[in-house]
């Protein structure tokens, strides 16, 4: 990598972090020419951070691509809160603006929160995106019915995340309550 680099116009104490990795199913169609030859994706980190004071091991290139991977967390809160609505501010006033955003990062906190209190053990949908959870449970093919001083929810048996959305519903009740 020394070689395809300008290091002449870096600046001091900047390298590179290469990492090889065996390509997914789903990454296969973005490979390039080269990554399709030799079988391997590259994926390449530019940092200047040399040492962290006070963290033992912090120069080491291992540390350094863990920190750079966790970062990879961030980005991917971040597409999902644009995925709640941050996308699309609605307005052109600084208040309703900030008011959204406040709403839609609610909306991922509380999309995150139901995913790790509820749906740890369903393999579909304990990863899943905002999309996928809209399209399965937030949207529900159901009935609010009134019958005798009692509300009923009448979901369509056909359904076929039904048992996953009153898996969803009961689990927060048997949680203990908080003190």
């Amino acid at each position: 990598m020394t070689g395809l680099s300008t290091r002449d116009r870096w600046i001091k104490g900047m390298r590179l972090i290469v990492r090889r990795v065996r390509p997914s199913g789903r990454q296969m169609k973005d490979l390039t020419a080269f990554e399709k030859k030799t079988g391997w994706k590259y994926s390449i980190v530019a940092t200047n951070i040399s040492r962290m004071t006070r963290v033992p091991g912090s120069h080491q290139i291992q540390f350094l691509d863990a920190l750079h991977r966790h970062h990879a967390v961030v980005e991917d809160q971040v597409k999902t809160n644009k995925a709640m609505g941050l996308h699309n501010l609605p307005s052109k006033s600084w208040q309703v603006n900030e008011a959204w955003m406040l709403t839609c990062n609610l909306a991922a906190d509380l999309h995150a929160w139901l995913r790790l209190l509820t749906l740890h053990d369903q393999d579909d949908l304990a990863d899943a995106e905002p999309d996928t959870m809209r399209f399965r449970l937030y949207h529900l093919p159901a009935r609010l019915a009134r019958h005798a001083r009692r509300r009923r929810l009448r979901i369509e048996h056909s359904w076929p995340w039904a048992e996953a959305f009153t898996t969803v519903w009961r689990r927060p009740h048997a949680l203990p309550a908080a003190l």
